[in-house]
């Protein structure tokens, strides 16, 4: 034999229906996921614990299993079986590779790739929460406490949302049988009980705190970082803020979706800052250094002789800090030439005198005729 199914349930080959499901009742409540989380050595314990069950609880496949060992199908070339879940010993060899892991997967949590996928897409949900920042703040970075409701694994029932007791009751969904019969076409077989896990007892009462639901509504103080380098739009990932999962699933994340506050004079593109700096008449016509604001400190730049209005200089290395690398991009000053006081009539003179000497006409070569 491939297996020792008795030995497996701990029963006599000669016991009886009710003796089967006794003791695979006593078992599966001992080995049942639910109550041992993270215990691989349950959980294989409990899907071989099934297997055997369901073998042993049919006449039929019981008969079979007795005879010959295992129970399937034999073919001239040799034994092809596969150990079946109530499936009445229908012949899988018409069906493919794919769809015969599917509905065995369903029974003893070995189903294709596709279907684990799946299966592991349990988590809570992840959570999304729009936050507010300073312009330097972005720039440096900051330490915060935000103050999030999000659901969290109730305590009373450990997040199962029934609440045991001692006196159960037999599965209202399967009848106590632990199966749960679906039928598609011509075709007939079986699955584990979504609400008993397969053991036929009712779970017990529901849970007066969560009301069955396993989780619970809890607002927090939350502590995050805002990494320096930050932008409109940015999302900082807090992992494992978002909802718990249900029945022991991984917790989802919490994502900050970053808004920056303006800035009086400074403009960030990306990670270049722009900034607009006024310069004089004399400044822009006879050249001079002057000094700029930085993010970070102020610098000297040097203004060359008949600098005109709109000028564009370059500092390299002095923008905001390019995320998950030590370096920054650069900072761009523009400057404006600001005309001298109108009202001083010894400045009015200055200006009617250099009128005179230059001569010039900026708008010459505007005319049409």
């Amino acid at each position: 034999m491939e297996k020792n199914y008795y030995e497996i349930l701990g029963v006599d080959k000669k016991a009886t229906l009710q003796e089967i499901k006794k003791a695979y009742r006593k078992l599966a409540r001992k080995y049942h996921p639910d109550l041992n989380p993270g215990n691989k050595t349950a959980e294989a314990k409990f899907k071989e614990i099934q297997e055997a069950y369901s073998v042993l609880n049919d006449p039929k496949k019981r008969s079979q299993y007795d005879q010959f060992g295992f129970v399937g199908n034999v073919s001239p070339g040799g034994r092809e079986y596969t150990y079946t879940s109530g499936f009445d010993g229908f012949d899988f060899s018409d069906i493919g590779t794919n769809s015969f892991r599917d509905l065995f997967g369903n029974i003893f949590g070995t189903g294709s790739r596709r279907q684990k996928a799946q299966q592991r897409v349990t988590k809570g949900e992840d959570l999304l929460y729009t936050m507010k920042v300073g312009f330097m703040d972005a720039i440096n970075g900051v330490k915060t406490r935000i103050r999030l409701t999000r659901q969290v694994q109730c305590s009373s029932c450990q997040g199962r949302g029934f609440v045991q007791n001692g006196d159960q009751t037999a599965c209202p969904t399967c009848g106590g049988t632990g199966q749960s019969t679906m039928q598609s076409g011509f075709m007939k077989f079986s699955s584990t009980c979504p609400t008993c896990g397969g053991t036929g007892m009712s779970p017990g009462r529901e849970c007066p705190v969560c009301h069955g639901k396993g989780l619970i509504q809890k607002t927090e103080l939350i502590s995050v970082r805002i990494p320096a380098g930050v932008d409109n739009g940015s999302k900082v990932r807090i992992p494992g803020k978002g909802n718990a999962g249900k029945g022991g699933s991984p917790t989802g994340d919490l994502f900050i979706s970053i808004k920056v506050d303006s800035h009086p004079f400074f403009k960030r593109k990306g990670t270049n800052i722009y900034v607009k700096i006024p310069i004089t008449v004399p400044e822009a016509t006879l050249g001079a250094k002057i000094e700029v604001p930085t993010l970070y400190s102020k610098k000297k730049i040097k203004i060359p002789p008949g600098t005109k209005s709109g000028q564009k200089f370059r500092l390299s290395s002095v923008g905001a800090p390019i995320i998950g690398r030590k370096a920054r991009g650069d900072q761009f000053v523009e400057v404006t030439i600001v005309p001298p006081p109108f009202n001083d009539e010894k400045i009015r003179e200055l200006m009617r005198e250099l009128d005179r000497i230059s001569g010039e006409n900026p708008r010459e070569k505007m005319r049409t005729s």
